[in-house]
């Protein structure tokens, strides 16, 4: 995609983003975003930390060990700073680039992208983050198409690489326009997607591949009712589906009796992932020719990317409700998508970008089709920054509430000790109870704290000190 294309995309228009509540806090936001100073970055830096994982995860028919957490500062021409956070995951963006290079030497890549970005926003000048992101998303995704020799790179790495330094805009945005929460962040055109403000948000657990059926079973008897299932298991299209129906099989007789508080007929709902290992439509019908055949069928409320998106099929005719997440590159992708077939939208401001999620939201809002938030195992910090999305979009078709993926307590190794580097990690809206995060309105009135230093991350990317 070249830049014309990126910037024709259809919420381009405005290239940035606030909002939400009733009254005067939408008079004020309004009045915030009509009045927009110039922010100028004249200083920039970067550093990442590695955390290792409890146990390999599986998915995309490939294995990760450890994830990368980038942290980036950005300075105004003002004195203002902001440290912006960004995960990156280089199978789920492009399993191509992970499968040709070592782990390291794939996450190394990215995160030069995220280097390459911010050599190219010193200087530059923006009154929105979005405009930012529309100067150096062209310029990224070329250079990442360079230096991974691969030209078909997929745009949804650009954003990867990207979100930190969107991040980090955001909150430079905030200080630079007196913003003080999440709300102020959700310009005029896209309060309709995210107009509600739920006092609860499922928690999604994820169950990859290694996971086993007893530790699924053990989820639900906790209160987690609506699972994220990975399905599009390694080996040959014929070897994949097997192993699927006996995934699935075992999974269903372990839970399939089980009952939730949560939906209208009690049953749980099933949440299933290929991330796009079906390349064929008559592969994928022989797998809900066996959901049919255990009586799993009508308990399915969603399956995310079963097609490869080279693939290119059309699935109006598929019955079941399918969603796009890393095919959704942008909001121009979600449009071509939902008129495929598609009728749900996996979206992660936390993978691509905060500035692109919200026009992907309101791509989607505006054709009726539902929004809900996946995880890409993020830092504690950016769960939050996430959940803040996931509150105001409006509820899942059949649930009468917001869906969060949130999945790095099952998979870092550290967890306890990420969650000591979020400001707020121990206030009430970070824990699950019963399947879900309660959101009381001290989660509204503090977004999360999500405006509040990280003293870990600032020091990760706080300035040498002079010599003397």
């Amino acid at each position: 995609m070249n830049r014309r294309e990126f910037l024709g995309s259809a919420a381009a228009v405005a290239g940035g983003m606030a909002v939400g509540g009733g009254g005067g806090a939408v008079a004020a936001a309004g009045a915030h975003w009509t009045a927009l100073k110039p922010i100028r970055i004249r200083a920039v830096r970067s550093n990442f930390e590695r955390n290792p994982l409890i146990r390999p995860f599986g998915f995309k028919g490939g294995y990760m060990s450890e994830i990368w957490q980038v942290a980036v500062r950005l300075e105004s021409d003002s004195g203002a700073a902001a440290t912006g956070l960004g995960t990156q995951s280089v199978l789920w963006s492009d399993a191509a680039v992970f499968e040709a290079n070592s782990e390291a030497a794939g996450n190394a890549l990215m995160y030069a992208m995220t280097e390459h970005a911010l050599r190219q926003a010193r200087g530059r000048e923006f009154r929105r983050p979005g405009e930012l992101l529309d100067q150096l998303f062209p310029e990224v995704l070329e250079y990442g198409r360079r230096i991974t020799g691969r030209p078909d790179l997929r745009p949804t790495f650009a954003l990867n690489a990207l979100v930190p330094v969107d991040h980090a805009a955001w909150l430079l945005f905030a200080k630079e326009n007196g913003l003080r929460s999440f709300d102020d962040f959700i310009a005029p055109e896209h309060r309709a997607a995210l107009s509600c403000r739920h006092d609860r948000v499922a928690a999604i657990p994820l169950m990859a591949y290694a996971i086993p059926v007893e530790e699924i079973r053990a989820a639900v008897e906790q209160g987690y009712f609506f699972m994220k299932i990975k399905i599009g298991q390694p080996g040959s299209p014929a070897e994949m589906l097997e192993k699927d129906k006996a995934r699935i099989s075992a999974i269903h007789a372990a839970i399939g009796g089980l009952r939730t508080p949560h939906t209208k007929d009690g049953r749980l709902p099933y949440y299933f992932d290929a991330n796009g290992r079906y390349e064929s439509k008559d592969t994928f019908l022989r797998l809900l020719d066996h959901l049919r055949a255990i009586g799993a069928f009508d308990q399915v409320a969603v399956i995310e990317e079963p097609f490869a998106e080279h693939a290119d099929i059309d699935v109006r005719d598929i019955p079941l409700r399918l969603a796009a997440d890393e095919t959704a590159h942008t909001d121009r992708h979600v449009i071509e998508r939902i008129e495929m077939g598609y009728r749900a939208i996996a979206v992660k401001t936390i993978a691509k970008t905060l500035s692109m999620t919200f026009r992907i939201a309101s791509a989607a809002h505006e054709r009726g089709v539902p929004c809900f938030c996946a995880d890409l195992t993020v830092h504690p910090i950016l769960v939050d920054w996430h959940k803040n999305f996931a509150a105001r979009l409006a509820p899942f078709p059949g649930l009468g509430l917001g869906l969060l993926e949130s999945n790095g307590h099952q998979n870092y190794r550290d967890w306890a000790e990420m969650v000591r580097h979020h400001p707020r990690g121990d206030a009430p809206w970070t824990r699950v109870r019963n399947g879900v995060y309660e959101l009381g309105p001290e989660f509204y009135e503090e977004s999360g704290g999500i405006f509040e230093p990280s003293p870990h991350f600032d020091a990760l990317v706080s300035p040498p000190l002079s010599a003397h």
